[in-house]
């Protein structure tokens, strides 16, 4: 296993950050993942480059701010990577460090089964996957999902940005999650109507395995979320940030054909066949919402029509 997982980092570091020799690789990480962090901090370091570990306790939700110590260091560096109980993906700190050209991969909640596996996929098969919806998207300016399971919800995408979490983040300011697998965007706000019935996973939750979350969504909000045993958590985590926090954040599509639904969001909303829906911030990919909080559920075997066309059908690409 301690083989595999070097061998996972040092893809990570040489493969998706594309890391030049004269480049420093700053490493932040918490307890929980202390194996994972030491393991890309040993091995950037034994790749010759500059680098520094830093430990935290962990955050309590996704899109918590780090201290501004943490902040300030993430922009002193050529590469910064992220394996963290929680996500920061979604926090101003990251934005920052992105703006001012530092690429950064976050690895939420990560496993070594998860970082072992994700990383053996065909990166550049993705990353043209990847292309590929997005060009697709971009050719439309409206989305509905549907499923079998009671799923109906569209919204509006005209005038959003499309973005490509491809796994090769080598130009300057590139960012997104490793293992990583997904083309999203941020519906424009206040579009979003109808019923989101979530069977995958949710996001700090874990895997569906009884009766799926049920969300009402009316003018871009999730007004109510019913069923199963994680929507009484759910609704609390959300109802703790405020109202805001239910807004429908993001769609994304996945596209990476080596993971598979584990009950951990990072590797579940990259998988080939499924798509998912975020609540929450969405201000990383162009929105105008900005909370401390992202969740995304996952949805299997969608049905997915783009300007009434279907362009997925049970999670098949037709295109």
């Amino acid at each position: 296993m301690a083989d595999k997982l070097k061998k996972a980092s040092v893809t990570a570091i040489r493969d998706c950050m594309g890391t030049q020799k004269d480049e420093s690789v700053l490493v932040i990480s918490d307890f929980n993942k202390r194996e994972i962090g030491l393991s890309l901090f040993e091995t950037a370091r034994e790749l010759g480059h500059k680098s520094l570990y830093i430990e935290m306790a962990p955050l309590k939700i996704n899109g918590e701010e780090p201290s501004a110590e943490i902040a300030d260091m993430m922009k002193r560096f050529s590469v910064v990577l992220i394996p963290t109980t929680t996500s920061l993906t979604h926090t101003k700190a990251r934005r920052e460090a992105s703006a001012q050209g530092v690429r950064v991969a976050t690895f939420p909640n990560i496993t070594k089964d998860i970082m072992i596996r994700g990383l053996t996929a065909d990166y550049n098969k993705i990353t043209a996957l990847c292309r590929k919806v997005k060009e697709k998207l971009e050719t439309g300016t409206h989305i509905r999902i549907a499923t079998k399971l009671g799923t109906d919800i569209s919204f509006s995408i005209a005038g959003r940005k499309i973005y490509e979490s491809k796994g090769l983040f080598h130009a300057k300011g590139e960012s997104g999650n490793l293992p990583t697998g997904e083309t999203y965007l941020a519906p424009v706000e206040g579009t979003a109507n109808g019923t989101l019935v979530v069977d995958g996973s949710m996001a700090s939750l874990g895997k569906i395995t009884d009766t799926p979350l049920v969300f009402q969504v009316k003018n871009g909000i999730a007004e109510s979320i019913t069923g199963g045993k994680f929507a009484a958590k759910l609704n609390k985590m959300l109802d703790g940030v405020g109202p805001l926090a239910r807004s429908i954040a993001e769609f994304g599509i996945g596209t990476n054909e080596k993971v598979k639904i584990s009950g951990i969001v990072l590797e579940d909303e990259k998988v080939l066949g499924t798509v998912h829906i975020a609540v929450g911030n969405n201000k990383s990919m162009g929105g105008e919402v900005d909370v401390p909080i992202h969740l995304d559920g996952v949805i299997r075997k969608p049905d997915v029509y783009l300007d009434g066309q279907l362009m997925i059908k049970k999670g098949k690409m037709l295109f």
